[in-house]
């Protein structure tokens, strides 16, 4: 839910709460926090590019989802996924990367151009951005320099069907973790990520078929 900032400053009676203060206290990670909205219908209001939460509405969805989330609690805790964002304007290229990506059990999400890819960095979290580089309207280097702006310690993996040596100087001078040239096959992907991420690497199957699309 979108609310302006005018509104939420005409609600005096009401105490809006910073994504850092309900962080600290439903005790959860930004990441948590943006799954819990996402997901499980926490009550938030996007003022800009902020969160906004009023505290009467957190304290009853605490109240109606105690006994789950207590429960939760009980279990042991499980690694958080790492959130990968995938953009490019090829949709077969999309499906290939996201088969490719889900075996590694990352949580994916798509954006066919730099535009609505910078919608959705400024939204959630993401630990991984893979993008091509040539795309109409905003170029993968383009998106990168923004995204750079925005999270500074995101790793990047780029995929282009060719290369030059400007964009290999520029691409490492933005911090890009890894390089693949379609096309490419899916342990290739996978070990790039990883590596980027800073993950333990995959361990290359026997006789590996699955080649990426060229286009």
């Amino acid at each position: 839910m979108v609310l302006c900032a005018r509104w939420l400053l005409m609600s005096d009676d009401d105490a809006f709460l910073t994504v850092e203060e309900v962080e600290k206290l439903l005790q959860v990670t930004g990441r948590t926090l943006y799954r819990l909205i996402k997901h499980d219908n926490l009550p938030g209001y996007r003022v800009g590019r902020q969160w906004r939460f009023r505290k009467p509405d957190v304290d009853a969805w605490l109240r109606a989802n105690a006994r789950r989330l207590s429960a939760r609690d009980g279990q042991a805790a499980q690694p958080a996924r790492r959130r990968v964002l995938i953009v490019d304007d090829q949709e077969p290229i999309r499906k290939f990367l996201v088969k490719a990506l889900a075996l590694a059990n990352y949580e994916i999400e798509t954006a066919e151009d730099g535009a609505t890819a910078l919608e959705q960095l400024r939204a959630t979290p993401f630990d991984l951005l893979v993008t091509d580089l040539q795309m109409p309207g905003m170029s993968g280097l383009a998106l990168i320099r923004e995204a750079r702006k925005l999270a500074p310690k995101l790793a990047i993996v780029i995929i282009t069907g060719h290369s030059t040596e400007a964009i290999a100087i520029e691409a490492i001078n933005l911090g890009v973790g890894g390089y693949l040239t379609k096309p490419f096959r899916v342990h290739n992907i996978l070990v790039k990520a990883a590596r980027a991420l800073g993950d333990p690497e995959p361990p290359a199957p026997p006789g590996e078929a699955g080649l990426s699309p060229e286009t």
